[in-house]
């Protein structure tokens, strides 16, 4: 449609005089936005009130149903990323983050009447499966794009923007729970009135970034940059295109390298709050708690900027490397600290742990660039986002899980934690030997165009239609 034509990928082309440095913000208002999935946990309570108002009353939803929100919506974030990473290579990314911006917006408010008419397939609909489309969209439309306009400092760029969806939370729970208060009544509990807010505010704050964001003309390099032309070997000078991609071992390798590092990341974040309670029994109330909390997810989103930014001086594998070599002595360290009872000990290895977990999301696109070239890389790491989707639920599961099994052979709820830091060791070194098995892929494996094909825009066609090199 023509009112629409706006978001054609000809319209996004920069023209002459335009600054690459109005890209990270218009990426940052999409990640701020959809950050809001890790603030989901403030409706838990509020939602399991919904009919008795002051008291849970028969028909309301319980927890373990409302959790069921959160899960879906990350299994439907890697889903769609991997689905639609081909498409958002092909019509740029102001149509993908305007779709992203309806879809994630319109979440809340489907949400909302399943809240009003008391229908949790209808909230699982809006805020999991159209909330979740709506966040695998918009964590990977500005990536490519950035990369693109900063060949010079691809890590420093995607840790920008990736560093919103970690703090989006800070700006996300005090806003959600002042809302619920502003419209709670003695007949409602505020949180669809709060549903439909959200969805609107969200989406005009995230209207900037699709306005603001723009593709480098073909051809355009940063003054001064110098390609690599051969001087580092895990940097490659061609492209791979998605279908071809996926085909390497080079992409498994990663895969692996990034479900590792955020199911052990993950299952801490998850369990945070009980466990520092549970592991240091009456030295921590529930409001160190809360902050300790709060204190994770500075360094979940500091992460994300300060490792991808190292990354650009030292090498992705050299970042990597750290995460799997600091990650085991960091977790072998937790139960130590249990034991002697060191609050600080405990604190700052989790610190740690959580800024390399948000420092390994925000890495990964610039280690795809260096592997399979910028031609499709916003597609390839769609793709790889499924194994954040794995992540999600093997994380949760592993801690959980072995706590229940410990407590229930009489362990102690203080040493419950210490298998589970051991097995997570143990999966981070396997992170480690898959970084190490890394090469620089293989020359058949190369994107060929066709006479008259814009090889490096990302208009040509996906999958395995793309002719590799022979």
């Amino acid at each position: 449609m023509a009112v629409f034509s706006f978001l054609d990928r000809e319209r996004s082309i920069a023209g002459p005089g335009f600054s690459r440095w109005l890209v990270p913000p218009a990426a940052l208002a999409i990640h701020l936005a959809i950050g809001q999935a890790y603030a989901y946990s403030v409706f838990k309570i509020p939602m399991t009130t919904l009919l008795g108002i002051s008291a849970p009353a028969a028909g309301d939803w319980n927890q373990g149903m409302i959790a069921h929100m959160f899960q879906v919506a990350i299994v439907f974030l890697g889903v769609s990323a991997a689905v639609f990473g081909a498409w958002l290579e092909r019509v740029g990314p102001r149509r993908a983050m305007f779709a992203a911006a309806v879809c994630f917006s319109g979440g809340f408010l489907v949400a909302a009447v399943g809240v009003t008419q008391h229908w949790f397939w209808l909230v699982l609909l809006g805020y999991g499966a159209l909330g979740g489309i709506g966040l695998g969209l918009g964590y990977i439309s500005p990536v490519s794009t950035l990369i693109k306009w900063f060949p010079d400092r691809p890590g420093m760029a995607t840790g920008l923007a990736i560093m919103g969806f970690g703090g989006g939370a800070m700006i996300a729970s005090p806003l959600s729970v002042a809302l619920m208060a502003h419209f709670k009544s003695a007949t409602s509990m505020g949180v669809a009135e709060a549903f439909v807010a959200m969805g609107i505010i969200y989406f005009v704050f995230m209207m900037f970034g699709v306005f603001t964001v723009r593709l480098p003309a073909p051809g355009w390099a940063p003054a001064g940059f110098v390609p690599n032309t051969g001087g580092n070997r895990m940097i490659t000078t061609a492209n791979v295109a998605v279908g071809e991609a996926t085909r390497t071992p080079q992409f498994w390798l990663l895969w692996t390298m990034l479900c590792v590092n955020v199911t052990a990341g993950i299952g801490i974040l998850e369990q945070a709050s009980p466990m520092i309670q549970e592991m240091f029994p009456g030295a921590v109330t529930a409001v160190v708690a809360g902050g300790f909390v709060g204190l994770l997810s500075l360094g979940n989103m500091g992460g994300r900027f300060l490792w991808s930014s190292l990354s650009d001086r030292i090498g992705r594998r050299a970042t990597y490397a750290t995460f799997f070599l600091l990650g085991p002595a960091l977790y072998a360290t937790i139960p130590h600290a249990g034991a002697v009872g060191s609050v600080p000990l405990f604190v700052l290895c989790c610190f740690v742990i959580i800024s390399m977990y948000g420092g390994g999301f925000a890495t990964v696109p610039a280690y795809l660039r260096d592997m399979f070239g910028t031609m499709q890389v916003g597609a390839i790491h769609g793709r790889l986002l499924t194994a954040w989707s794995a992540a999600g639920i093997l994380g949760p599961f592993l801690v959980n899980g072995i706590r229940q099994h410990e407590i229930g052979l009489g362990v102690p709820k203080a040493g419950a934690y210490t298998v589970t830091m051991y097995l997570m060791v143990g999966l981070l070194l396997v992170g480690f030997l898959c970084n190490l098995l890394l090469r620089p892929v293989d020359p058949r494996h190369y994107y060929r165009a066709a006479v008259g094909d814009a090889q490096n825009t990302g208009a040509g066609p996906s999958g395995s239609s793309m002719r590799a090199a022979s």
